[in-house]
């Protein structure tokens, strides 16, 4: 159903000169956060205490091993001591942070530092496992940045602790100001996230039918336990018959059974240039159309939505600004529709991989296709970059939409195959694996599969005879093997 490509173009993106620029395209077909105008604002509940260090104290943070904190100048001094060798063996936070599963949050500060330095900043369990749904590695020096992460928790608990995380880079001393955490809700949980108790596993994914219908075949046992029945994505585009009802088929199967179903939307008119997975709507106003039902379709039920993979990394195949401009009007329509039609959806806007569009150029993007009246933007769709690699270059995005346009987005990661991480190659490379499984938090706010594991990218790599978006029942054993 999905597939990437590395393609060389010249990017142009409107109003900006950009660079060259060459990326995986998108997933095939299968078979052939500033309030937008209108939006009212909840109000916002901060959970952080003394986070401006006006009165000249330090409490209620704590310093760990190695370090030590003092208020000067109105900020938080936290000298670190000695050589540490881990982040954590020198760390500075606040205990007692309640948190929600399935709440949204957002951590600011600024910070700068006395030497070029990596820092750790958690918001995280304050006891073993500590588990943390923000992890987040950030570089200061001797400017004074502001450091915006916005996250939802997959923890319940009022043991909960943000903290600094200092040690592994020598003595120093860290400046820190205006530390926020705050959520918009008071109550149990916001979002479909919270509306839902986990992933929804499709029943008729390309890899379930064809377990079901290849019950003797020695693999499918192996395919039923390591991809069939994993939670994943389904795609929808020009070979879903009537939208409305296909995706409201989908989400309400999902609803019965309280589960959180991922869609893609992927019928924006010359859909990946022409190339494996070419198609899409016939028209602009045919695109309105569907997206529109699509929408629809979704009514009040919740759901996440990836809308047009590769879309808005792919600008620079389309000939001329005029179409380029279109097809922005076109995905802001989309992040509308989704806005005003389905509020119980979250919906990210997909902002291709980590080596494809420079992080600057795609927040202009970004922003000019609408992001800010949506939850956010999705990398890595059908793309192997590791996890790390996608959420530096997510945080790179954002730290270009705050400095652009005063705000920023959660994000999400396809880590369907990304196992073994890129080899260089996007169409069904051999030695990729699997990557973890759907979950909130993990370095994003989702990590999601999806692609789903076992279709195919185009007839190339190891299946040069296998069309974009059938399944293979030997791609899907190497992605579980890692070969």
């Amino acid at each position: 159903m999905q597939l990437r490509r590395h393609v060389g173009w010249v990017a142009v993106v409107l109003g900006a000169s950009l660079v060259a620029a060459c990326g995986p395209a998108v997933p095939s077909a299968p078979a052939p956060e500033p309030e937008s105008e209108g939006q009212v604002s909840s109000p916002l509940t901060e959970l952080v205490v003394n986070g401006t260090f006006s009165g000249g104290t330090v409490a209620p943070w704590w310093s760990g091993a190695n370090s030590q904190s003092v208020v000067e100048n109105g900020k938080l001094r936290i000298n670190v001591t000695g050589n540490p060798a881990n982040p954590w063996d020198a760390p500075s936070g606040q205990d007692n942070i309640v948190l929600v599963n399935g709440r949204a949050y957002t951590l600011s500060f600024t910070a700068s530092a006395s030497a070029t330095v990596r820092v750790r900043v958690t918001v995280q369990l304050g006891a073993a496992p500590y588990t943390a749904p923000l992890d987040q590695y950030i570089t200061l020096d001797g400017t004074t940045r502001t450091f915006t992460f916005p996250f939802t928790s997959n923890l319940a608990t009022t043991a909960g602790q943000v903290t600094f995380q200092l040690g592994g880079v020598g003595a120093f001393s860290a400046f820190l100001d205006n530390i926020s955490l705050t959520t918009e809700d008071g109550g149990g949980g916001t979002g479909p996230v919270g509306m839902t108790s986990g992933f929804y596993v499709d029943p008729n994914s390309n890899s379930a039918v064809w377990v079901r219908n290849n019950g003797g075949d020695s693999r499918a046992a192996r395919i039923q336990s390591s991809i069939a029945s994993k939670a994943g994505a389904r795609w929808f585009g020009n070979w879903s018959g009537d939208i409305a009802s296909a995706v409201s088929s989908f989400v309400a199967a999902a609803d019965t059974a309280d589960k959180l179903p991922v869609l893609v939307a992927y019928n924006i008119p010359g859909r990946d240039c022409g190339s494996h997975s070419g198609g899409g709507a016939g028209s602009p106003e045919a695109y309105r159309t569907w997206i529109s039902a699509f929408a629809t379709g979704l009514g009040n039920r919740p759901a996440i939505v990836i809308i047009e993979p590769d879309a808005v990394a792919q600008l620079d195949c389309l000939p001329n600004d005029a179409e380029r401009q279109t097809r922005l009007g076109l995905l802001r329509y989309a992040t509308e529709q989704l806005r005003d039609r389905a509020p119980n959806t979250w919906a990210y806007l997909d902002g291709g991989n980590a080596n494809w569009i420079g992080a600057d150029t795609m927040a202009q993007r970004l922003e000019s296709a609408g992001v800010r009246n949506i939850r956010g933007f999705a990398l890595n769709v059908s793309n192997f970059y590791t996890t790390a690699q996608s959420t530096t270059y997510g945080a790179a995005v954002n730290g270009a939409l705050n400095t652009r346009y005063g705000y920023t987005k959660p994000f999400v990661v396809d880590t369907s195959r990304n196992g073994n991480g890129h080899n260089g190659e996007w169409c069904n490379p051999a030695g990729r694996k699997l990557g973890v499984l759907s979950q909130v938090g993990g370095g994003a706010e989702m990590l999601l599969w999806v692609k789903v594991p076992g279709d195919s990218d185009g007839n190339c790599g190891i299946a040069p005879t296998t069309p974009a978006g059938q399944f293979s029942p030997d791609i899907a054993i190497r992605l579980i093997d890692g070969t």
